[in-house]
């Protein structure tokens, strides 16, 4: 029987999905035999991601232990927001119920993640999960009643747009004002618990995608590579042309006159 190059055995581990381990061992069991010092990489290789994924495996199952724990309530929902920082823009919460039998890798705190890898994690996320809630505040109304409280306002927003109503909240860090459903706040939340990190996907990649449309509207300011933040080029661009109608008031006082 002829041996297969060494280049299409590459090609063939390449096509195995990562989550795919049932496909990763029958690749390793074909091709373990082949005593090449190429092949045999390759195969390495192969088990090398069955052991990746196991950890993820483990990494995701230890997210899980504020839903385990207080699974008997009912409905846990995750909470987080973005865009607290941003020069312009708005602040933006999301609200998550994920199944109890949630098998969602890859979930993290939203800042860990790639940009490529929170696009893709936001169709699985809006796809599976019980019900997803966003709130958003605009700059009016942040420069009218604060950061803080304009935070609290989207999350009061995003837990109402629910389809579902949660019976406890897991919020990363804060308790909401307002808000008579119990909680459970929980420091540095979205990298601690699964829920969490999937509400600030959730509004990271809302956000984003808003900050992207601004760009289109308003391309001097580099919304679409800043989002609003205040990076060299954007305070620059501040300078030169002004404040835009989304600009936060309040944030930009110490750059314009």
């Amino acid at each position: 029987m002829q041996q297969k190059a060494i280049g299409a055995v590459k090609e063939e581990l390449a096509a195995i999905a990562v989550e795919d381990e049932a496909a990763l061992q029958a690749f390793i069991l074909e091709n373990r035999a082949d005593e090449r010092a190429g092949v045999q990489k390759v195969v390495d290789s192969a088990a090398k991601k069955i052991e990746k994924l196991h950890a993820e495996y483990d990494r995701i199952e230890a997210l899980k232990q504020y839903e385990r724990e207080y699974e008997a309530c009912g409905y846990v929902c995750g909470i987080d927001e973005v865009g607290r920082g941003p020069l312009a823009g708005p602040v933006v919460a999301g609200a998550v119920i994920l199944p109890k039998d949630c098998h969602i890798l890859y979930i993290n705190d939203s800042k860990k993640l790639s940009e490529k890898k929170r696009e893709e994690l936001y169709d699985v996320i809006m796809e599976q999960a019980i019900a997803c809630g966003i709130g958003m505040v605009g700059p009016d109304r942040i420069d009218e009643i604060n950061i803080l409280q304009a935070t609290y306002e989207a999350m009061r927003q995003a837990i109402g747009n629910l389809s579902v109503q949660p019976d406890i909240l897991l919020n990363d860090a804060v308790t909401i004002p307002k808000v008579e459903i119990r909680q459970v706040p929980i420091i540095k939340g979205d990298a601690k618990s699964i829920s969490i990190g999937a509400a600030s996907i959730i509004a990271k990649v809302t956000r984003d995608r808003l900050m992207e449309e601004y760009d289109k509207i308003l391309p001097e300011y580099g919304f679409a590579s800043n989002k609003g933040y205040g990076s060299a080029e954007h305070i620059a661009a501040l300078k030169k042309y002004g404040p835009s109608p989304i600009h936060r008031a309040t944030f930009i006082k110490n750059f314009i006159g």
